[in-house]
């Protein structure tokens, strides 16, 4: 292709102190997760914001979780209509092939793609209301969650809103009848988080409340 361009030198030197250090400590173990396949214990739902470092939050090694990212960690209804879904297609691999015990959404402080439905919501982006803006559209799954944070003071609205994207994802979870089956068979738990970039804390959601507490 001839668009494509060589890596920047920085990412190649990386690789290479990669390469001698992490990989060849542990070349007997990634050999393994290449012959063996993967056995992941969870799949991680989080937003694609480079801030969001899902597995230095959790010490988790290669191999330990299946990651999917996209704007603002928000999962779409169930929608079997033919055409292409990214993020439920990473779920149904997860969840079906994978049979991951734990399906964790992970929504943050700051998210930007949060701030731009807001934005969008309450009159003052209008470019994310065309059809042609793919964030805008994407950004519609958490329409439902604007309003119900819109009695809030403006100061609290975009966190509820961001944590909102967390709950609307599980609500969305549920209505995948894989995930619902594997659920009421015990085989699948849910969990909700929000994590505080800046201050590094970490929230999960109350089944029983509603409220998200930390861990």
């Amino acid at each position: 292709m001839q668009h494509a361009r060589p890596l920047p030198s920085y990412l190649i030197k990386r690789f290479h102190g990669w390469k001698a250090t992490s990989y060849a400590e542990n070349r007997v173990w990634y050999r393994r997760l290449a012959e063996e396949g993967q056995r992941p214990r969870a799949m991680v739902i989080s937003c694609c914001d480079s801030r969001v470092h899902v597995t230095s939050i959790f010490g988790a090694d290669q191999g330990e979780f299946f990651i999917h990212r996209n704007i603002a960690n928000l999962v779409p209804a169930y929608q079997p209509d033919g055409e292409a879904h990214g993020t439920s297609a990473a779920i149904e691999f997860a969840v079906t092939s994978l049979k991951v015990a734990h399906l964790i959404v992970l929504g943050h402080s700051g998210c930007g793609g949060v701030q731009g439905c807001h934005a969008m919501c309450s009159g003052h982006a209008p470019e994310l209301e065309e059809r042609s803006s793919f964030v805008g559209r994407w950004m519609d799954i958490l329409r439902p969650g604007y309003e119900r944070v819109t009695e809030l003071p403006a100061d609290d609205q975009l966190e509820a809103l961001e944590k909102q994207a967390v709950v609307i994802s599980l609500e969305n979870l549920l209505s995948f009848p894989f995930i619902k089956a594997a659920v009421d068979a015990d085989d699948l738990s849910l969990h909700g988080l929000w994590t505080d970039t800046g201050a590094g804390e970490l929230e999960q959601l109350e089944a029983e409340t509603g409220a998200f507490v930390p861990v």
